[in-house]
């Protein structure tokens, strides 16, 4: 894909705090337009903090967090505005039981966006489509599986038109049959240029699909790199000891 030079995404000095735990450590961090970038680390090392700080729904103490130029940290921003630019998929579904996966999708854009119902059900249809799901558009989240659920929730992200995607841990409640056809989608929109901060365990995927990966440890970025250079050559020891034990296989049955 093209990565544009331009800077989508500019967190500078982020530190986040819940009590006494320190759990982004000054983060200095950039994301290009059209990048993909995947962030890698053992539990507990502030990754999913990091994304949640990226629109706000965690605010950091200090630092800064500047989305297509917009300064989501400044007290006076527009965060509802300035959210609406940033797509958010999470390890849970969080689909509205009681409304089908067309009314889950266009939900948001007639309450929020104020589309007519005609103009959001196009907008809901296309992005159900567009993740492979053409022909569950009336089906409940019950009636559909886990991977299913999850591309419904991609599909709600994209009807919003996002410049941003972020994904937080987007495979980790699946059973693992049903991870791929969710990487799939995630692929593709690699492919059509969007950029995308993904928080994942999946290695592989970060190998095949990322532009960059960042492995944090302890709220901290440790190194990040092209994927050739840090799953396979990484300068720092802790991401070393890190790669070996996740990738080296543990003989269960």
């Amino acid at each position: 894909m093209s990565v544009s030079s331009s800077a989508l995404v500019e967190i500078s000095k982020l530190n986040k705090y819940f009590g006494d735990n320190h759990v982004l450590r000054d983060i200095d961090f950039s994301v290009a337009s059209g990048e993909v970038v995947c962030v890698i680390g053992p539990s507990g090392s502030g990754k999913s903090t990091l994304l949640r700080c990226v629109n706000l729904l965690e605010r950091p103490q200090s630092g800064h967090v500047r989305v297509a130029g917009e300064d989501l940290t400044d007290l006076d921003c527009d965060i509802d505005a300035a959210r609406r630019q940033i797509g958010m998929v999470f390890q849970q579904f969080n689909l509205f039981p009681h409304h089908s996966a067309l009314d889950n999708c266009a939900l948001a854009l007639t309450t929020v966006l104020k589309h007519k119902r005609a103009e959001a059900e196009a907008i809901a249809r296309a992005n159900l489509e567009r993740v492979g799901l053409a022909d569950k558009l009336d089906a409940y989240p019950a009636r559909l599986s886990g991977g299913q659920q999850q591309r419904v929730a991609i599909a709600r992200a994209l009807s919003m038109d996002p410049q941003l995607m972020l994904f937080d841990e987007p495979t980790s409640a699946l059973d693992p049959e049903l991870v791929g056809e969710v990487l799939s989608v995630m692929r593709r929109l690699a492919d059509e240029g969007m950029t995308m901060i993904v928080v994942t365990h999946e290695i592989a995927f970060a190998r095949e699909v990322a532009d960059r990966v960042v492995f944090m440890d302890a709220g901290a970025i440790v190194e990040q790199g092209r994927p050739d250079q840090l799953l396979e050559a990484p300068r720092e020891q802790r991401t070393r000891d890190f790669l070996e034990r996740v990738l080296t296989p543990t003989g269960d049955a």
